[in-house]
């Protein structure tokens, strides 16, 4: 009796121990402060959804899709919300070079201010595509850790990167399963 315990305690240790340790071996658990801005790299809808994942992990959060370095004042955490949208481009009334230069321009003031960034792409394999890449690669670097949804991720696209830049990389298989890394990530 005593070996089939000891054998379902290994077992145990070897199905559940991955999932314990922290991507590519860096801390996501309390690594960021609150309040928070979460606005959006590329004007997609995610950005909402990250609003209602951040409410109900009890987040103190504002929201700007369209956020400048002046809305940094207050903040100890930037959240953004990677996925580039054409539609939410045009009613934002913004072109690609626009918005790229408006997130350019945040991430620099927030790396001047040392405020870490946490980014999120939560559009699945939808919200991919060579105008996101191009915005993603150019500044993951900056990022603290990345959330993505693992659909998102089927091309090994974030996992390299992440790889290559020693940027935590936790994957969820819905959405909804964000709020938890999300939550967890902040003190």
């Amino acid at each position: 009796m005593k070996n089939v315990i000891f054998a379902g305690l290994i077992v145990a240790v070897i199905l559940v121990g991955p999932l314990l340790i922290p991507a590519y071996g860096q801390e996501t658990t309390g690594i960021f402060e609150q309040p928070l801005l979460i606005t959006s790299a590329g004007q997609n809808a995610e950005v909402q959804i990250a609003a209602v994942l951040a409410k109900r992990a009890g987040l103190d959060y504002s929201l700007s899709k369209l956020a400048v370095p002046e809305d940094l004042e207050s903040v100890k955490t930037l959240v953004l919300v990677l996925g580039t949208s054409l539609k939410g481009l045009g009613a934002a009334g913004l072109d690609l070079e626009k918005e790229r230069a408006r997130v350019l321009g945040l991430t620099a003031a927030a790396q001047k201010k040392g405020i870490p960034m946490l980014f999120l792409h939560l559009g699945g394999e939808a919200r991919r595509g060579q105008q996101t890449d191009d915005l993603v690669s150019e500044i993951l670097p900056l990022a603290r850790m990345l959330i993505v949804v693992k659909s998102g991720n089927s091309d090994g696209f974030f996992s390299r990167l992440c790889q290559e830049k020693n940027v935590p990389l936790i994957e969820v298989e819905k959405t909804v399963e964000a709020q938890i890394p999300l939550q967890k990530a902040f003190r």
